[in-house]
């Protein structure tokens, strides 16, 4: 193998890990989210933009509205998960850049100055952490399930505001019985790779 990560490893965040669909009712902690977070914070993005959020859905009234905005699907497992997320967009990131890119802080009038060249780079980079949140969560050993199956729109209005843009929403926690649905297949080394 050619990985320097050992194999426990690379089962722990990829090869075992699973998309959960039911969860035992160990609760996360705030120390297990904060662990996680100190963790892929670290992960790139274009200058270093972070423009991820992590909105946590814990008390019951907030879950309840929430599930509301959930696909039909989506409802029972929400409800029942130990915790929560809407991950989110910060589309006026930018106001952040000077402290976070001080290699060229001018980048936030050179490159952001305009909404959609802001919402573009959000989108992009915030499905980046997004990603790496996902692979927090299972580094943690817990397990994620990331959806996107809600009103958009709805979430937006009940828990965000103008500026910030709603990605998805993951259930995290301990997976409980039969959370998983069968391995689906992946596309093979030569159906992705292209060599020029």
């Amino acid at each position: 193998m050619s990985l320097v990560l050992d194999s426990a490893a690379q089962d722990l965040l990829f090869r075992e890990a699973r998309t959960a669909n039911s969860f035992t009712d160990e609760p996360v902690t705030e120390e297990q989210v904060q662990a996680i977070y100190d963790l892929v914070k670290y992960g790139p993005t274009a200058f270093n933009q972070t423009p991820l959020r992590i909105t946590l859905v814990r008390s019951a009234e907030a879950r309840e509205r929430l599930v509301q905005h959930m696909a039909e699907g989506n409802q029972a497992k929400t409800a029942a998960a130990p915790l929560v997320a809407i991950l989110s967009a910060d589309n006026e990131f930018h106001e952040e850049l000077p402290a976070l890119f001080p290699a060229f802080p001018q980048a936030k009038d050179v490159f952001f100055s305009e909404r959609a060249a802001r919402e573009n780079a959000a989108g992009l980079n915030a499905a980046l952490q997004a990603a790496y949140f996902i692979v927090g969560v299972r580094a943690a050993g817990l397990a994620a399930g990331p959806m996107t199956g809600f009103d958009f729109e709805g979430v937006r209005k009940e828990f965000l505001d103008d500026d910030h843009t709603p990605l998805m929403v993951v259930n995290i926690g301990k997976p409980g019985p039969d959370a998983w649905y069968p391995r689906s297949p992946r596309l093979e080394f030569d159906q992705v790779i292209t060599t020029v």
